[in-house]
């Protein structure tokens, strides 16, 4: 998979750099898919949660296996596939028993690798799954679970990896790819290796149109809009606020630019070693 960059021919290929790529032409499984409604960012009262959301192109949604509990059935790689609603690729796995799954696809696996699912230690090949206990201190992993058999919810984006530092007691200390070191049951599984599609934050969109297809709708800073519209709206020239609140700020007045929003009482406060940010957690 590489980044391709055209003739400028036309004005939109003058700045585009797209990604040739690699991936089975096939349709996806229909029994794995499902459709859905586009909420345009509203919750279910019809009130606007997400600004900056609406419109897009049609999707059909693919039902990935996060959990991996199949375990101890060998699996066969029957295509790798592009999935609309994440940024890596996902993986078609058939089972030895004839059911077919999709996850998440791993950096290296090819159509025809095959893959296992276990509760105890097997090899380390990119795709195979495993709790944390059985996994080598120094191993890249992805598609993580924060709780036991709930599902992956770690390290699941284009190219992304985090790393086992230790284990100790009832815990594995993981890095996250933010710097952030926390701590996780080790009965939590695990797939080897990193998740496909690294070049994917290398692609340049090259017009608006391009987001619009995503979805995504333009941005208006608040500083130039009205101060009924905005809390930094409004002034003469430009100011924040027109003499009001200077602080930048959301329309829901929720300071920005670096103010912590996280709960100082928060249950897994505890199971932060070190932030994002290098500090190290204050115990309360």
């Amino acid at each position: 998979m590489a980044i391709v960059k055209f003739r400028p021919i036309t004005p939109t290929q003058r700045f585009a750099e797209l990604q040739k790529r690699d991936i089975t032409q096939k349709r996806p499984e229909k029994r794995l898919t499902k459709s859905y409604s586009k909420s345009a960012g509203r919750n279910c009262y019809g009130r606007l949660t997400s600004r900056r959301r609406g419109g897009g192109h049609k999707r059909l949604l693919r039902i990935v296996d996060f959990k991996r509990n199949k375990f101890d059935i060998p699996a066969k790689v029957q295509a790798i596939e592009y999935d609309p609603g994440r940024s890596a690729y996902i993986a078609l796995l058939a089972y030895a028993d004839g059911e077919k799954r999709y996850i998440i696809a791993p950096e290296g696996v090819k159509v025809g690798d095959k893959v296992l699912s276990s509760q105890n230690a097997i090899d380390f090949n990119p795709g195979n799954a495993m709790p944390l206990e059985n996994i080598p201190p120094a191993t890249r992993l992805h598609a993580v679970e924060l709780l036991p058999g709930k599902g992956a919810q770690l390290a699941r984006s284009a190219g992304n990896s985090l790393e086992l530092v230790n284990i100790e007691g009832d815990h594995a200390q993981l890095r996250l790819p933010s710097g952030e070191v926390r701590l996780v049951s080790r009965k939590c599984m695990a797939t080897i290796g990193t998740s496909s599609n690294s070049e994917h934050g290398n692609v340049v969109i090259g017009k608006a149109g391009r987001n619009r297809w995503k979805g995504k709708r333009p941005r208006v800073r608040g500083v130039v809009m009205n101060p009924i519209d905005h809390p930094n709206g409004g002034g003469e020239a430009k100011s924040k606020g027109g003499g009001g609140r200077q602080m930048l700020m959301s329309p829901w007045s929720q300071l920005a630019k670096g103010f912590p929003t996280r709960r100082k009482s928060k249950e897994s406060n505890s199971l932060i070693l070190v932030r994002r940010n290098g500090r190290k957690m204050k115990k309360r």
